[in-house]
C-alpha cells in the first residue's frame, strides 16, 4: 500500500517517536509542534476540484452527500462543498419521505429551491434513489393498503335491499347477464348483483339494472351511494325516470365536475350523487354498465343505499363532529401533552381528518393524560351506550374511554389496545349514575401519539349506521403501489429532468442473507420511513422503474442501480449483476451501477478490489455513490487517522486503476465531515480542519 506523502523531517519524527530509546531527542530542536507541522503539510493540499482538470475526463464527478439544509443555508459547508466538489448529492430533501405530503400530493418547492442554487454554482445533483426501502412516506402508501371502511347513512333507506340479498329481484328490471350472487358483495358473507357486459355489447343500456319506483317529496333531495368494482377497467352511469333531466352529468365522488360516466377498476369505488329535481312523487334509477365488452361488474347489495338528506335519523351520535371534519379538537391536560386536529387525507382509511393525542411519556396513572367532550346532556342512568370508534398509534399501547360525572366517579368501556395500524373498536357500558356527562379518554399508559376517528357514542336502543369493513386483496394493493410508483416517478422526474441528468432509480434490491432473492420486507418490523415496494409489484418492480425513470425524463439521462455492502460479500455483487441483466430482459436499461462502500481500519481492502474487477467486467458505468472509512472511535489515535488516510488512499487508486477511465462516472463522499458520533468518516473533523483522510483521498487522485 503507499504510504500518505509528507516530508521527510515528519516521517523521521515519527519513526523517532516510536522508537524506546528517547535519549537521542535531547539535542533535536523542534520549532513547531508536530501535530502543528503535519496540519500545515495537509493543508498544503490544493482544494479536491483542482485534482480534475488533469484527470481529462468530464464524466468523472467529485460528489459530496450532506443534508439539504446544510447546502440551502450557504453556511461554512456550502463554501467547503463549493470548493472541493462539483456534485451533491442530498442525504435528505428530494427523498419519497420528503416531497409526498401525508394527503398525497408532492411538495416540490423544497427541491426546487435547491436544484436551483446548486444550478447558480456550477455544480451538478445527483438525484436521490427513486425506488428505496428506505426514506419512504410509508406512513401515507401503508393508509392506502388499509381496509376501506364504509359507514352506511344513518337514515332509513328507502330502498328494500332485504330482498335484493334474498336473492329476489322480483321489483327490478334487468337484463340478461345479471344475478345476484353470494360473497360477491363487500365485507365477509356479504351479497352482490353480478352484472357481465358480453362481447356483443354495443350500448350503454345492453347491460342494465332498474330499480323499483321509489317515492320522493317533491323539492327534497335525496342522496344516492353505490359500490362498485369490475375485474377489469369498465364504465358505467346512472340515469333515471321521473326527473326533469332522466341523462343528466353527475359528480359520481360527491364532488368535483359532473361528468357523463364514472370508471371501475378492480377496488371497489364508492358512487354517491344527489338528485333533486323531480318531476313528481316518486322516481326511479338505472345502473347501465354496456360501454365495454368482456366486463364483469359487482355491486354490492349491503351498501346500495337511497335517502333523505332531511330525513330523520336512526341514530343518534352523542357526539356532534365525531369525524373531526370541523378541524375542531377535544380538550385536554396533562404530561405537556398536546393535541388537535390532523391535516386532511391522515384520517381513517385514508380520509378526512382524525384527532390526535401526543403523550411524551408514560405516566404514574393511566389518568394523568386525558381529553374530554363534554355532552350536551347527561346520559340515562340504567341505559347500555355504545361507542364506537377507530384507532391508531405511532407506537402500541392502551388507551382507556369512559363515562364520567362531574365528581370523577365514572362507568369505563374498558382497555383499548391501540396498535400501528387502524383498528376499529365498538364497546359498551351500562351508565349506573344520572349524572355521567363526559365522555373521557385516558392516554397515561400510552407513550406517543394516538389518532381517534369516527367516534360514534350512542343508546343501545338505537339501530342503524351500520360499518362495513373491506380488506384489500393482494391484487389490489399489488395495483395501488404500482400506481403510486407510476405517479411518484412520473411527477418527480419530470419536475426535475431539466437539471437532474444523472439519477439513482432503484436503491439496494439485494437480500443481504440469501443474495439470490431480492430484499423484503415480510417477516420484519419496518422502521420509520421504510417500505418495501417489491413486496407488492414483486421481481419486476426494478424494471418498472427503469422504465419510468426512461420514459419521463431526458432520452440521454444516466441512470443507476446501487447496492451496499459488495465489498464485503462478493456474491451480492454478483447477485446485482445477474439482477442488472433481468431488468434488461424484462425491457428496462440500465446505464450504471453505483457502489455504497462502507469500511473500517480492518476491512479486507483485497474484497474491495475483486469487487471492482466484477462491476468492471459488466462494461456498465460505475460510480461509488457513497464512501465512508469508519474509525468507530470518539477519540482516535493518530495511528488509525493515518491508517484512516491510507484506506481512503488505496480505495479510490483501486477505483482508478481496475476501472477503465471510460466507464468512471466518479466518487461521492457519504460522510465528508465527522459528525458527532464515533464513526469520524470524514475528510474534515467535525470543527472543519482537514484530517490524514484528506491527504490521502487528495493523494490518489493525484496518481
Amino acid at each position: 500500500m503507499k504510504k500518505i506523502f509528507y516530508s521527510a523531517y515528519i516521517w523521521v519524527f515519527l519513526g523517532l517517536a516510536s522508537c524506546a530509546d528517547f535519549g537521542a531527542l535531547e539535542d533535536f530542536v523542534v520549532e513547531k509542534p508536530l501535530n502543528v507541522e503535519i496540519q500545515e503539510e495537509i493543508n498544503a493540499f490544493p482544494d479536491l476540484l483542482s485534482y480534475l482538470e488533469g484527470m481529462n475526463n468530464p464524466k468523472f464527478k467529485l460528489g459530496i452527500s450532506l443534508p439539504m439544509s446544510d447546502f440551502t443555508s450557504q453556511g461554512v459547508r456550502f463554501r467547503l462543498a463549493n470548493r472541493n466538489f462539483n456534485e451533491f448529492t442530498p442525504s435528505s430533501g428530494l427523498d419519497h419521505r420528503s416531497i409526498v405530503q401525508s394527503n398525497g400530493n408532492l411538495n416540490f418547492a423544497p427541491a426546487e429551491s435547491l436544484i436551483e442554487l446548486v444550478g447558480s454554482r456550477e455544480m451538478s445533483v445527483f438525484g436521490s434513489p427513486l425506488v428505496w426501502h428506505r426514506n419512504q412516506n410509508s406512513s401515507y402508501l401503508n393508509t392506502l393498503l388499509s381496509p376501506l371502511i364504509v359507514n352506511s347513512p344513518a337514515f332509513r333507506n328507502e330502498l328494500n335491499v332485504g330482498e335484493i340479498a334474498a336473492g329476489v329481484l322480483d321489483q327490478w328490471s334487468f337484463s340478461s347477464g345479471v344475478s345476484v350472487e353470494a360473497n360477491s358483495g363487500m365485507g365477509a358473507d356479504a351479497p352482490g348483483v353480478k352484472l357481465v357486459a358480453g362481447a356483443s355489447v354495443g350500448s350503454p343500456s345492453d347491460v342494465k339494472l332498474t330499480s323499483p319506483s321509489l317515492p320522493v317529496i317533491p323539492g327534497k333531495t335525496y342522496e344516492v351511494i353505490a359500490y362498485i368494482k369490475s375485474d377489469v377497467p369498465g364504465e358505467g352511469r346512472f340515469t333515471f325516470e321521473g326527473l326533469s333531466n332522466n341523462e343528466p352529468p353527475l359528480a359520481w365522488s360527491g364532488t368535483g365536475a359532473p361528468t357523463e360516466t364514472f370508471t371501475t377498476g378492480i377496488s371497489w369505488q364508492e358512487i354517491r350523487f344527489r338528485v333533486s329535481d323531480f318531476a313528481g312523487d316518486s322516481f326511479r334509477f338505472s345502473l347501465e354498465l354496456g360501454y365495454q365488452p368482456g366486463v364483469t361488474y359487482y355491486l354490492d347489495v349491503n351498501n346500495l343505499y337511497v335517502y333523505d338528506l332531511d330525513g330523520d335519523p336512526i341514530i343518534n351520535n352523542l357526539v356532534d363532529s365525531g369525524d373531526f371534519e370541523s378541524g375542531i379538537a377535544w380538550g385536554g391536560w396533562g404530561n405537556n401533552s398536546t393535541r388537535g386536529v390532523t391535516e386532511d387525507g391522515m384520517g381513517a382509511g385514508n380520509a378526512g381528518r382524525a384527532f390526535f393525542v401526543t403523550n411524551p411519556s408514560v405516566t404514574g396513572g393511566f389518568w394523568e393524560v386525558q381529553t374530554l367532550y363534554q355532552l350536551a346532556a347527561p346520559v340515562e342512568n340504567g341505559e347500555t351506550y355504545r361507542l364506537s370508534f377507530w384507532v391508531r398509534g405511532d407506537a402500541e399501547g392502551v388507551i382507556r374511554p369512559e363515562l364520567q360525572s362531574p365528581n370523577f366517579s365514572s362507568n369505563g368501556f374498558g382497555q383499548v389496545f391501540v396498535t400501528t395500524d387502524w383498528r376499529y373498536v365498538s364497546l359498551t357500558t351500562t351508565v349506573s349514575a344520572s349524572d355521567r356527562n363526559r365522555l373521557i379518554f385516558s392516554y397515561g399508559e400510552f407513550a406517543g401519539t394516538v389518532y381517534i376517528d369516527q367516534v360514534v357514542l350512542s343508546s343501545e336502543r338505537m339501530t342503524g349506521g351500520s360499518t362495513t369493513i373491506v380488506e384489500k386483496t393482494e391484487m389490489e394493493k399489488s395495483s395501488i403501489i404500482h400506481t403510486q410508483m407510476e405517479h411518484w416517478i412520473s411527477s418527480f422526474v419530470s419536475q426535475t429532468k431539466e437539471t437532474i441528468k444523472e439519477r439513482e432509480v432503484v436503491a439496494d434490491p439485494i437480500n443481504d442473507s440469501d443474495p439470490e432473492l431480492i430484499r423484503t420486507g415480510l417477516g420484519l418490523t419496518p422502521g420509520e420511513g421504510e417500505f418495501y415496494w417489491q413486496d407488492y409489484i414483486g421481481r419486476a418492480y426494478a424494471a418498472e422503474a427503469f422504465k419510468l425513470a426512461r420514459q419521463y425524463g431526458n432520452a440521454d439521462d444516466i441512470l443507476y442501480i446501487s447496492e451496499s455492502g459488495m465489498e464485503a460479500n462478493l456474491a451480492k455483487c454478483r447477485a446485482l449483476i445477474d439482477y442488472v441483466a433481468y431488468i434488461e430482459q424484462q425491457g428496462g436499461s440500465v446505464d450504471g451501477i453505483a457502489a455504497k462502500i462502507v469500511l473500517n481500519l480492518d476491512s479486507n481492502l483485497e474484497q474491495v478490489g475483486a469487487m471492482f474487477r466484477l462491476l468492471a467486467e459488466t462494461g456498465k458505468l460505475i460510480k461509488i455513490s457513497a464512501l465512508e472509512v469508519r474509525l468507530n472511535d470518539p477519540a482516535p489515535s493518530s495511528v488509525a487517522l493515518i491508517r484512516q488516510g491510507e484506506i481512503y488512499q488505496e480505495v479510490v487508486s483501486q477505483y482508478l486503476s481496475l476501472i477503465p477511465a471510460n466507464q468512471q462516472t466518479g466518487i461521492t463522499l457519504a460522510a465528508p465531515v465527522d459528525g458527532t458520533d464515533s464513526a469520524r468518516s470524514g475528510l474534515w473533523s467535525s470543527n472543519l480542519n482537514r484530517k490524514h483522510a484528506y491527504a490521502g483521498f487528495a493523494e490518489a487522485l493525484a496518481q
